[in-house]
C-alpha cells in the first residue's frame, strides 16, 4: 500500500481487479464483502451489460465497504440516461421511483433471502450552481472518470466496474481514505463552487468518520462560506441532522465555527464565545454547550436523539442577550432560558423544522433551568407534580439535559447535584406509585363543571378548570366530594 504522498499502483483509470497488489487484505477483503453481501449488484450489471451500458457501484458504497461498515444501501453510476435505467429496472426491481430523475437518479427496492437493498442508480453527471440559484444545474458525462472528478471527496470518488468487479480509482481516494484525510477531486474551490453544500458535508464527515479535511480544503471553507447562503434551508438542515447523529458531533460542530460557515447557518452557536476578561469571570459558554452535548450524547440509552441534541447545544443560546456585568463582579444571564427558547424557535423555523419537533427542542430549553431553581433538593410533592407536569412526555429528555448540564469541575458540587437530581427520580418514581402523575388532571373534566356551576362553555370553565389543575397539584388527588366543594367555594368567590 502506498502513503498518501505516493501514488499507488491502482490509480489508473483502467479497472483494476479487486485483489492486485495495491489493496490491502482488508480492503480487498472489504469489497469482497461489499459484493458478497449485495448479490443484487452483479445481476444488475449484467442487465445493463446486456443493454450495452456500463455500471458501477460508487461513492459512500464503496467507502462504507472499506470502512466495515456496508449496510443495504447501494449506490450505482451508469452511462445510461435516467429514461434507460428506468426500463431496465422495471420488472426486475421489486419497486421503482422517479423523483430524483430530474437530477439523473432513478431509485428502487430488491428484496432477497437476505433482505431488501435500497438503490439509487444515477446517470454520470456534472452539476454547477449558478451565481444565484438554488438548485444544481444537471448535464449528462459520457464516463466513469467524468463522473468521479465531480464527487464531492476523494473518498467518495472510488468506484467498482461491474460485472467484472474492478476498482476505478482515479483521484488517490484510498490513499485518502487510509490517512482519514478529505480532500477534493478538483480543486477544493472549484468543488464548492459547483454545489457550496459540499462544505457542509465536509463538517459532516468529519463527525461522521472522524476524518480530517486537509489543510485547502479548510481554507477553501473558510474563504467560501457565505457561498453556503445560496443553498436551501432544507438541504442545509439535512447535512446538519446528519452532523449531529453522528458518533463525533462536537468533530463537525467546531469545523462549522472555525471556518465561518456557522455564521451563516447556526449564527447562534459561534455566538456563545463570549469574551473573558480577569473582572468578570464565567464560564466558556461556548466550550460548556458541546460538553453538555457530549453528555447529553452519552446518556442515550436508545440511539441518536436528534431532539435531546438539539436541546443540548443550543440550552444556553440566550446567555449572549442576557449577559448583564453586577456591581460585585459576577456575571449574570437572568432568564436566558426563556429568550433561549424564542430564538430556538426562530432558528428552528428557518431552518425549516417540523413543528413538533421545534416546539419541543425549545419546550427543553425553556426547562432547563426549572430543577435548579427548587433550591437545595427539599422537594416538596407540588414541587415534584408540577416538575413532572411541566416536562410531560419531554420528561426523560429533560432528566438527561439536566444532568448533562453539570459541567463544573469541582467534583463535591458535582457529585452533589448528582445526588439531587437522584433523589428527585426516586421521588418521581414514588408519587407515581401513588398518583396518576402522567396524566394529572382535575377530580372534575369540564362538562362536569359547567353543570354543578350552571355556565356554557366559555372562558369562566377554563378559569375553573385551571383553578381545579392547581389544586390537584398543590395538594394532590380529590375524591369527588372534596373537588364539588371546593368549586363551588372558589365560585362563590368570584364577582
Amino acid at each position: 500500500m502506498s502513503t498518501a504522498n505516493e501514488p499507488s499502483t491502482n490509480h489508473s483509470s483502467p479497472a483494476t481487479p479487486v485483489g492486485l497488489p495495491g489493496l490491502t487484505e482488508a480492503q480487498t477483503l472489504g469489497l469482497q464483502e461489499l459484493l458478497r453481501v449485495s448479490p443484487v449488484a452483479d445481476e444488475i450489471a449484467r442487465r445493463f451489460q446486456s443493454a450495452g451500458h456500463r455500471l458501477a457501484l460508487v461513492g459512500g458504497s464503496v467507502r462504507d465497504a472499506l470502512l466495515g461498515r456496508l449496510g443495504n444501501d447501494l449506490d450505482f453510476t451508469t452511462d445510461a440516461r435516467p429514461e434507460q435505467v428506468l426500463r431496465l429496472v422495471r420488472g426486475w426491481a421489486d419497486a421503482v421511483w422517479d423523483v430524483g430523475i430530474a437530477f439523473g437518479t432513478v431509485g428502487a427496492r430488491k428484496d432477497t433471502p437476505t433482505g431488501s437493498f435500497l438503490i439509487e442508480i444515477t446517470t454520470y453527471r456534472s452539476e454547477s450552481y449558478d451565481r444565484t440559484s438554488r438548485k444544481p444545474e444537471v448535464t449528462y458525462g459520457d464516463t466513469i472518470e467524468q463522473d468521479l472528478v465531480r464527487r464531492d471527496f476523494t473518498v467518495n470518488a472510488m468506484a467498482v466496474d461491474l460485472p467484472g468487479r474492478g476498482f476505478v480509482d482515479p483521484h488517490h481516494g484510498l490513499d485518502d481514505l487510509e490517512a482519514r484525510v478529505l480532500r477534493t477531486p478538483a480543486t477544493p474551490e472549484e468543488s464548492f463552487s459547483d454545489d457550496p453544500l459540499r462544505m457542509m458535508r465536509a463538517a459532516r464527515f468529519a463527525a461522521q468518520l472522524d476524518f480530517t479535511p486537509a489543510p485547502e480544503v479548510v481554507a477553501a471553507m473558510t474563504a467560501m462560506a457565505e457561498r453556503i447562503r445560496i443553498v436551501s434551508a432544507e438541504r442545509v438542515q439535512s447535512e446538519l441532522n446528519k452532523l449531529l447523529l453522528s458518533e463525533h458531533p462536537i468533530k463537525g460542530l467546531r469545523l462549522l465555527v472555525d471556518t465561518g460557515l456557522a455564521d451563516h447557518v447556526l449564527p447562534e452557536l459561534p455566538a456563545l464565545r463570549l469574551e473573558r476578561d480577569e473582572h468578570h469571570r464565567h464560564k466558556d459558554v461556548y466550550e460548556h454547550s458541546l460538553t453538555v452535548l457530549e453528555q447529553a450524547v452519552a446518556l442515550e440509552t436508545e440511539g441518536p436523539d436528534l431532539t435531546l441534541r438539539l436541546a443540548a447545544l443550543l440550552h444556553d443560546i440566550g446567555k449572549p442577550r442576557t449577559r448583564r456585568f453586577e456591581s460585585d463582579g459576577r456575571v449574570s444571564f437572568h432568564h436566558h432560558e426563556m429568550v433561549g427558547a424564542k430564538m430556538t424557535r426562530k432558528r428552528m423555523r428557518e431552518l425549516k423544522y417540523s413543528k413538533e419537533l421545534t416546539e419541543d427542542v425549545s419546550r427543553l430549553v425553556e426547562l432547563h433551568l426549572r430543577f435548579h431553581g427548587y433550591g437545595g433538593g427539599e422537594w416538596t410533592d407540588s414541587a415534584v407534580r408540577r416538575y413532572v407536569t411541566d416536562g410531560g412526555p419531554l420528561l426523560e429528555r429533560l432528566h438527561k439535559l439536566t444532568r448533562s448540564d453539570c459541567t463544573t469541575r469541582n467534583r463535591k458540587k458535582a457529585a452533589a447535584l448528582s445526588r439531587t437530581y437522584d433523589s428527585l427520580e426516586e421521588r418521581i418514581v414514588q408519587l407515581k406509585e401513588q398518583e396518576e402523575l402522567d396524566s394529572i388532571r382535575p377530580a372534575l373534566d369540564g362538562n362536569q363543571i359547567m353543570e354543578l356551576l350552571g355556565l356554557k362553555p366559555g372562558p369562566q370553565v377554563g378559569k375553573a378548570y385551571k383553578h381545579l389543575l392547581e389544586l390537584r397539584l398543590e395538594h394532590g388527588p380529590m375524591d369527588h366530594e372534596s373537588a364539588v366543594a371546593a368549586l363551588k367555594e372558589w365560585w362563590a368567590a368570584q364577582d
